[in-house]
């Protein structure tokens, strides 16, 4: 049997913007589907605001938190309104028009992005419409798995900036896994690095650029930081 996580133990501050990095393998994005119960613990307890995840049915729970991936997940045959709308209307919400123009809003998409489907858009703006599903039901927490993963750098620059701000502005508790420690470092207050199942350094973003952290973190921050040197050598 693969163990995919072994004794990790945490605890995330309310409204903290926290990155969870590692090699691919290492537990990251078991780690984050058990907090919305998309992977059950043999042994443990997950808890948000005090309260077990698994007190109630897992649907109800989960429209507290949202959550954006990778590959985004937009329903194909759906357009875009219908897609952000989809929680608002499991929820039994009759009047989801205005949610979703605010929404779309938020995410700095047109209105008339509404009408179009999936595949008429270019890859950030379906990952903003992902963004946009995410927020719909108004969660405290947010779970992102490698959400910029597929993205140009400018794009995954632009709107890894963008959901900070979104962060910042409505007050959320973001969980985000990256495999990109500069991400990690610019984006976050918090970086967790795991290796084989276990949290393996836990610093703010000062510490790890300082050379904290321990090996496995150094392992990871030592790319980003030699590209920056060969970067800046580059100019004479």
């Amino acid at each position: 049997m693969t163990r995919a996580l072994d004794g990790v133990s945490l605890e995330i501050a309310a409204g903290s913007f926290v990155a969870l990095v590692g090699q691919s393998g290492s537990g990251k994005s078991t780690l984050l589907k058990t907090i919305n119960r998309l992977v059950e613990p043999d042994t443990g307890r997950v808890a948000i605001g005090g309260a077990d995840v698994r007190d109630g049915a897992p649907h109800l729970m989960r429209r507290r938190i949202g959550y954006v991936f990778q590959n985004v997940g937009l329903f194909p045959h759906m357009n875009v309104a219908e897609n952000v709308a989809i929680g608002l209307r499991i929820a039994g919400e009759l009047d989801r028009t205005a949610r979703v123009a605010e929404l779309l809003a938020l995410v700095d998409l047109p209105g008339d992005v509404a009408e179009r489907m999936p595949d008429q858009l270019s890859g950030g703006q379906r990952q903003r419409v992902g963004v946009a599903r995410a927020l719909a039901t108004q969660p405290g927490l947010m779970l992102m798995d490698e959400p910029f993963g597929a993205l140009d750098p400018v794009t995954r620059d632009e709107l890894g900036r963008a959901v900070r701000a979104l962060h910042d502005r409505l007050g959320l508790t973001t969980l985000m896994v990256t495999h990109d420690m500069a991400e990690a470092l610019l984006l976050a207050e918090r970086v967790l690095v795991m290796q084989d199942g276990q949290i393996v350094a836990d610093a703010t973003p000062t510490v790890l650029a300082r050379g904290g952290g321990g090996a496995e973190a150094q392992a990871l921050i030592a790319v980003p930081m030699a590209q920056a040197d060969a970067l800046e050598a580059l100019k004479g």
